[in-house]
């Protein structure tokens, strides 16, 4: 079996998006769930309170249904969200690639990584310095060169960066602030991000970004990993025939979910997200499982705009140049909220590309990296 598909036969077709009907829906789906744990893990760690709270003894009283709600999100859901997007970020790098024309394709991809990389540094900046774009953006150049090379080699690279992630190594080389300083920090960022304006909460999120860094650090190989793990699941075809390799699916989802009990807390992280895409997958290959999970596909296709309008209703909500409600909302409520938040963008994704072909940061997306602007309405059925 050839590592990448054939490619068009002549040199000169023009590169263009990928167009609906050639999207495979169950990564949609996936990518739209994922979103959901995203979603969670944020409004109620990273905008609710500061990030490092979680890295302190509790500052705040919790019932009992929001200590079950934060422990079942931290143990079920917190980095395994962010993991599956990685793996799902790696495959679609995959599929630009194998899809491009070899003459333009090193080209396109690094100017998309590129614009990618500006759209996460006015996100960090200006919205929300929990972005991941920066870091994917960063990490998309490193694997890039490596997508060239044979499968082997894929799975070589994460596993080597797997075994790094799981080892602490950068951690120990960059350990995080004693608890005297991040306690410090979190009764400043209290402070700021419940009372201030938006200048004031804006020079506190830029010196933040410096606390903030190593935690990208820590996780870097992590992300790599995903990436090439990404390519790598796309490049052996199986998601092209799902339905066919339902059982071998469902068999990666067993042995993935055994495996999480058997490694340490790190890979944990990214085995229970294997098991949950694998199962969505599987699930979503069956015409029973596509009716019932449908529903994601549009807000999968719309991830970029969706994370980001996330961001800023989250930002509005919580922060002082908005509700200031940060620090001041019980786990259960800024969860459902987030929910509610979460709904509406599933039925506004919907409205959304029933008449337009991209999300509205898709379509800028793929305008800057084509250098041409793509048809944005759907033709009108008469």
């Amino acid at each position: 079996m050839k590592d990448q598909p054939a490619l068009p036969a002549k040199s000169d077709v023009t590169p263009k998006p990928l167009e609906a009907a050639d999207r495979l829906v169950t990564l949609d789906i996936l990518r739209g769930l994922a979103l959901f744990g995203v979603m969670a893990i944020s409004v109620v760690f990273d905008f609710r309170v500061s990030i490092f709270e979680q890295f302190l003894p509790p500052h705040e009283f919790l019932s009992p249904l929001d200590a079950a709600i934060a422990r079942f999100l931290d143990d079920a859901i917190s980095l395994k969200a962010f993991a599956l997007f990685s793996l799902l970020f790696g495959a679609g790098l995959a599929i630009q690639f194998d899809r491009l024309p070899k003459q333009r394709r090193a080209v396109l991809l690094v100017r998309r990584l590129l614009v990618l990389f500006g759209f996460g540094l006015v996100h960090l900046v200006l919205i929300w310095n929990g972005d991941i774009l920066t870091e994917y953006a960063l990490a998309g150049l490193v694997v890039l060169p490596l997508l060239y090379g044979p499968r082997w080699l894929l799975a070589v690279g994460a596993l080597a960066l797997l075994i790094l992630y799981s080892t602490s190594y950068l951690i120990r080389l960059m350990p995080p602030p004693d608890a005297r300083s991040m306690a410090e920090h979190v009764r400043e960022a209290r402070e700021i991000y419940a009372n201030g304006d938006f200048l004031d909460i804006l020079k506190f999120r830029v010196r933040e970004i410096s606390a903030i860094g190593p935690l990208h650090v820590w996780v870097f190989p992590r992300t790599l990993a995903l990436f090439l793990t990404g390519a790598l699941v796309w490049r052996t075809s199986v998601l092209h025939r799902a339905s066919e390799s339902r059982w071998l699916i469902f068999g990666v989802t067993l042995a993935a979910g055994v495996a999480t009990l058997w490694v340490n807390r790190a890979l944990a992280s990214v085995t229970l997200a294997v098991a949950y895409g694998a199962f969505a997958i599987a699930v979503a290959s069956t015409k029973a499982g596509l009716t019932c999970l449908g529903w994601a596909a549009p807000l999968g296709r719309m991830a970029f705009t969706n994370y980001i309008a996330q961001s800023l209703i989250f930002g509005f909500t919580f922060y002082g140049y908005g509700f200031g409600l940060f620090g001041r909302l019980d786990v259960a409520t800024a969860l459902a909220f987030g929910v509610a938040v979460y709904v509406a963008q599933v039925i506004v994704s919907r409205w959304w590309l029933a008449r337009y072909r991209f999300g509205p940061i898709e379509w800028l997306w793929r305008s800057l990296m084509y250098g041409r602007l793509p048809p944005m309405k759907l033709p009108v059925v008469t």
